[in-house]
């Protein structure tokens, strides 16, 4: 995954365990993709103070990560519901009108959670 997504995604999980400064400085530079000369002219920082907060916000978003699991579990969940998905259509593909509407509703259930969860 590339770096810049993968802290933007960290960061939809664990951006409001940052400090506020933090918050606004990965915001900035990382959702809004802005340099970090332009994030520190927006926060009335210096270069370096902004590299040093992008620094420290991502190493805290990395062991939140470790700790709690948060993101990986989502993404497993996700998956498997994509699976399940996937295996509701070949269900829907037999002759058998019981199965197939079994299938479809599986197929309906996992989409709707999948939907929910995006």
């Amino acid at each position: 995954m590339d770096k810049n997504l993968e802290i933007s995604l960290l960061f939809d999980f664990y951006g409001q365990m940052l400090s506020s400064t933090q918050q606004e400085a990965v915001s900035l530079y990382y959702n809004d993709d802005l340099s970090l000369k332009e994030t520190a002219d927006i926060l009335s920082m210096s270069r370096q103070g902004v590299r040093d907060a992008l620094e420290r916000a991502k190493k805290s978003l990395y062991t939140f990560e470790e700790n709690l699991r948060l993101c990986e579990r989502f993404s497993n969940t996700q998956q498997g519901l994509l699976s399940i998905i996937e295996m509701a259509d070949k269900l829907k593909k037999t002759d058998d009108e019981k199965v197939k509407k079994l299938g479809e509703d599986i197929k309906k259930t996992a989409q709707s959670l999948y939907e929910q969860e995006v």
